[in-house]
This record gives C-alpha cells, sequence and structure tokens, in this order.
C-alpha cells in the first residue's frame, strides 16, 4: 500500500521575496501624540475644574438663599389727625397747710379731728401758756412803772421850765429834768411794746383755721408739751389742712407735644376708682420751661371737686386731644427694635439685586401695649417688617414670604 504524501509535513517552499520589516516610529510622531494625550486629559482636566467652581457658585449662592432671613412686611398704617395723649397725673389738693403752734404750753383741747371739714376763722384747739400769762402780767406791771415815772419827770420838767424863766433855778437843773422826761417817755413806749408783743403771743393760745378745707391730720392730743415754731426748728405739728373744693393735677408732658398745651384747653380725666368716668379739667398754666433732666414741660390743671369725689394723693390718667403737627403711622409693637442706637423699625426696599432690609430710629407717641404710634421717621411709602430677627442687621439681605413676593414684584402693598 503505498503512502501518500502529507502535504502538511512538507516544508514549505521558499519565498525568495521575504516580507517587509514593520519601520520605527519617528520622534516627531511620538511628540505628537504625546501631546494628543496630554490635551486630552488638560481638556479633562479643565471640565472637572470648572464643574467643582459652578458646583461651589451653586452651593454658595443656595447657602446664601437660605442664610436670607425670611420676613413678613406690611405698609405703616396711617395715624388720626388728632392725638389722643395719655399721661399719668398727681392730684394735689389746691392750699395744702400744715397748722403750726406760734406760742409755746400745753395742749388744752381741741375741737377737730381727721375728715372735720372746717371753715375759715373756726377754732381748731386751745393751747394753755401759764408762763406766758405771767410774763403778761410783769409787762403790764412794767408798763404801769414806767408810766408813773413818766409823769413825775414831766412835772419835774414843767417845773423847772418855769422856773427858769425867773433865774430862779439854773438852766442846767432844768435841762437835765427836760432830758429825763424825754427819757422816761421812750420807757413807756417800750413798755408798751412789749405788753402788745406778748398780748400778741397770747392770742396764739387759741389756734383757728385759716382757710375753708378739710381736716388731714391731727398730730396732737390733750395735755402734751407744745412747742412754737415750725419748719426746720423744733415745732409741733397741730393739724395738717387742705383745701378740696379745687384741686390741682400735674403731669409732665413730652417736649415734643410741649407747643399744643394750650391755657384754657378742656382735657379729660379718668381715675381707677370711677371705671367708666371722665371727668373734666382746664389747662390753667405750664412751666414754660423743659425740664433738662426728663425732657418733658410740667403742667397744671384744675378741676372742680365742689362735690367731694375725687381726693388729693390719688393719681389720674390725663387724656390730651391734640392736633397732629405730623403724620403719624401705627406699627405693631413687635416691628419694634430695642438697641443701643434707640428704638428703630426696619423697612425693605427692592431692587435687581434682591430685596434689602434697612434700620430706622423713629421716635413713638401713644403706646396701648399691641399697637404702638409712630411720630417721626417713616414715610408713607416704608414697608415695615412686622416681627424682625433679633439678628437683623442694616443692608441685611432678606427673603419675603412667598405669600407676598408676587405682591411687592407687583408694586407693593
Amino acid at each position: 500500500m503505498t503512502e501518500q504524501p502529507n502535504p502538511k509535513s512538507q516544508p514549505a517552499a521558499t519565498n525568495h521575496e521575504a516580507a517587509p520589516e514593520s519601520e520605527p516610529l519617528s520622534p516627531r510622531r511620538a511628540l505628537f501624540g504625546v501631546g494628543i494625550v496630554l490635551l486630552v486629559l488638560l481638556v479633562l482636566a479643565a471640565v472637572g475644574v470648572l464643574r467643582r467652581f459652578h458646583a461651589n457658585d451653586v452651593l454658595a449662592a443656595r447657602t446664601n438663599s437660605l442664610a436670607a432671613p425670611t420676613v413678613s412686611v406690611a405698609p405703616a398704617k396711617s395715624g388720626a389727625s388728632v392725638e389722643t395723649l395719655v399721661l399719668p397725673g398727681n392730684v394735689t389738693a389746691l392750699t395744702d397747710s400744715p397748722i403750726y403752734a406760734r406760742t409755746d404750753g400745753y395742749l388744752d383741747r381741741w375741737y377737730f379731728d381727721i375728715g372735720s371739714k372746717v371753715k375759715k376763722g373756726q377754732l381748731l384747739a386751745v393751747i394753755l401758756t401759764p408762763e406766758l400769762d405771767r410774763q403778761v402780767s410783769q409787762a403790764e406791771s412794767d408798763l404801769a412803772t414806767a408810766q408813773a415815772t413818766a409823769t413825775n419827770a414831766r412835772t419835774q420838767a414843767d417845773r423847772y421850765s418855769g422856773l427858769v424863766k425867773s433865774d430862779a433855778v439854773s438852766q442846767q437843773d432844768t435841762d437835765t429834768f427836760v432830758n429825763q422826761a424825754a427819757a422816761t417817755a421812750s420807757s413807756v413806749k417800750s413798755a408798751e411794746a412789749n405788753l402788745q408783743r406778748l398780748r400778741e403771743m397770747q392770742s396764739f393760745e387759741k389756734v383757728y383755721a385759716p382757710f375753708d378745707g378739710v381736716v388731714t391730720a391731727r398730730e396732737v392730743d390733750t395735755g402734751q408739751l407744745i412747742s412754737s415754731g415750725s419748719g426746720q426748728s423744733a415745732g409741733t405739728e397741730l393739724f395738717h389742712m387742705q383745701a378740696l373744693q379745687t384741686l390741682r393735677v400735674y403731669t409732665n408732658v413730652p417736649q415734643l407735644f410741649s407747643q399744643t398745651m394750650k391755657r384754657g384747653m378742656k382735657v379729660g380725666l379718668t381715675f381707677p376708682e370711677y371705671p367708666g368716668k371722665t371727668f373734666q379739667g382746664t389747662l390753667v398754666r405750664t412751666a414754660d420751661a423743659i425740664d433738662p433732666v426728663s425732657r418733658t414741660l410740667l403742667v397744671e390743671l384744675d378741676v372742680d371737686n365742689r362735690s367731694g369725689q375725687l381726693m388729693p394723693g390719688a393719681q389720674a390718667q390725663v387724656h390730651f386731644k391734640t392736633d397732629s403737627a405730623t403724620p403719624t403711622f401705627i406699627v405693631p409693637a413687635s416691628a419694634l427694635i430695642f438697641r443701643r442706637e434707640g428704638i428703630q423699625v426696619a423697612t425693605i426696599t427692592q431692587s435687581s439685586d434682591g430685596t434689602v432690609a434697612h434700620l430706622i430710629s423713629v421716635g413713638i407717641g401713644e403706646d396701648d401695649g399691641a399697637n404702638v404710634q409712630i411720630v417721626s421717621g417713616l414715610n408713607p411709602s416704608d414697608r415695615v417688617i412686622q416681627d424682625p430677627p433679633d439678628s437683623l442687621i442694616d443692608g441685611e439681605k432678606v427673603t419675603l414670604e412667598s405669600s407676598q413676593s408676587s405682591a411687592f414684584g407687583a408694586g407693593g402693598l
């Protein structure tokens, strides 16, 4: 069996034309490839950096947006053209007088106690003055002695004046008796004046009411030792009296309203013991000077109290009705900011950069607890932040509540 030749086992025919070998890369082509790779890497790095910067900007914008406080605003309401200014007032008597003794002694009797209504000239008390009575008796005796001496001296002077004309006595003796008569006459006048003084002191044994009024205090009792004098001296106050037919009410008006205080204007007065009732007072005078400490004007009102309903020492609420000299506005009390710069409110302005808060110093008038009257600092177009955060500063950006953004964007409230 003849074996067939295996073509695979036979050697391949020799190819005299060998395959060409690959040529090596030139330096230029290598640098070009490296440049392409670096360029791609740079582009990728730049894209990454830009994306990071964009992310930081978005994050910063988002953070600033969330950091801006969200506030609600409302326009300042216009106040009334006639303002009601309510101030505390002190009620005093028209006449308030302590009654002192003018002589020393012992209280013999008193006739009126506290709450008693007395008329001018009524007897209030009697003081016993035994020492003064003896001084009066002595002064009467001294006066009698001085009068007798003066009468004798005048007789002698008249006699010598007649005898000197006939040269019976000397001119010197005559002059001596004339001068003696003049001296004794002066002694009589001195004794009369001393007796008059003591009798006037004796008249002070009876203490009378100096005016129509009410006894509001009695400081002594029967048998008590009485010392004369008053004030800084060691005097004893016997009674205290007050005239209550007309009462004075004093109050301090802020400087802002001082020019509206006119004499003769009628003013309402209310008292806590008479709820719902208003008494009428009349402005009678002012101090015409601003107190440099409190910056207020002292005002006096007179109130008719013949009915006896009001009492001195009470506190009244004085209701002044004045025309507003400048526009006023009403804002909630929660809109006020209290800082060392004074009382402020926060308003907003809108621009292409957003909504910005501004702090404005204001002057306040009437305050009822819930709302406050602003008398200076605001304008009708101002929009006031209702409840500003404590950290709010001037120029800070704020975010309006969503329910108000469209309204303000359309032209304000």
